[in-house]
């Protein structure tokens, strides 16, 4: 399947993606562990974007969506709202190109997402998740410093470079003589969930997709479901504040209802003792939002047994209280 012309997307999108980004991101190890192989009763393989420059998945659709950009579009400086991740990605990508970058952050933010926004030369917006918008803030950031936005997921842009990890797990499944057959993917947004999937069911047949999100606040799923956007009732709180955004995204929702997408949900619990597998099988830090697919595995809330799962470790910028809490035991 080509690019939708309507949503600026699909499988070229990706691959033009993977050129830009060739020789500036990391191309991440694909992990799999046998003990973790026996717990599930399948064959795992586990993207370690946890490894990735900034720490996250997320600089891969911020780089391909500033490379993409005019000269005087990078000189005039960009801006974005996140929650830690993608303000990291937007930081890191404009310091590359050497030109400015705001971040509008919630006030809660993980301290070590905060400063490593700050490292990267970005200046740092809070805003009160319970009481006001993040794109109303970074609105009227945009109309008065005249700077381009790049979103967290809205963005065909950022959508492709996200989906160069779903080039990446084929690949390096097929070196391993490997074809997965099952896929779950940590969403929020939904960015990094359509360009993986879409990556995936062009190169593999037969897939079950599936997403993966905080219990009670499933709003990709309740997207799915009946065909809409839709928003978190409210600002969800606990540990996986990688994936608790506050609203799906229409593009990738469009991407998504084209792919028969199952939703998972996990609890804080369930995904701190996912961090700690990671830590104990595979050796690897993931926060606990991007350990959530790993917690479904773990949970049996997919049956991946006798067959080849593949998922992504989407970040891994937690916090050291959140981590000591997770491998404590």
């Amino acid at each position: 399947m080509t690019d939708d012309p309507v949503i600026g997307f699909g499988i070229d999108a990706i691959r033009e993606a993977a050129k830009r980004l060739a020789g500036r991101a990391v191309r991440t190890p694909l992990l799999n562990s046998p003990m973790l192989d026996d717990l599930v009763g399948g064959r795992v393989l586990v993207k370690a974007e946890c490894l990735q420059l900034t720490g996250s998945f997320k600089v891969r659709g911020a780089l391909n969506a500033l490379l993409a950009l005019d000269e005087d579009a990078r000189r005039g400086g960009i801006v974005t709202y996140s929650a830690g991740n993608h303000g990291q990605a937007v930081a890191a990508a404009a310091r590359l190109a050497d030109c400015p970058a705001v971040v509008v952050m919630p006030r809660d933010a993980p301290r070590i997402k905060v400063d490593n926004c700050r490292w990267w030369g970005a200046e740092t917006v809070f805003y009160d998740p319970g009481t006001e918008d993040r794109e109303e803030v970074t609105g009227k950031i945009l109309q008065a410093r005249g700077m381009t936005l790049i979103p967290p997921f809205e963005d065909p842009r950022v959508m492709a470079g996200q989906g160069t990890v779903g080039l990446e797990i084929a690949e390096q499944a097929r070196e391993l003589g490997l074809a997965p057959d099952t896929v779950l993917v940590n969403c929020s947004g939904g960015g990094l969930a359509s360009g993986v999937i879409t990556a995936l069911n062009h190169e593999f047949e037969g897939l079950a997709n599936h997403i993966v999100e905080p219990a009670g606040f499933d709003k990709m799923a309740r997207s799915l479901a009946i065909g809409r956007v839709c928003a978190n009732p409210r600002p969800p709180g606990g540990v996986m504040d990688a994936i608790s955004g506050p609203v799906a995204g229409a593009r990738p929702l469009a991407v998504l209802s084209r792919h028969d997408v199952t939703g998972l949900t996990v609890t804080d619990e369930e995904a701190l003792a996912a961090v700690a597998v990671a830590h104990r099988l595979l050796k690897i830090v993931v926060e606990p939002g991007a350990a959530a697919s790993l917690a479904a595995l773990l949970v049996g809330k997919a049956d991946v047994r006798g067959r080849t799962v593949a998922l992504v470790a989407s970040g891994g910028n937690v916090d050291p209280a959140v981590y000591r809490r997770a491998v404590s035991d």
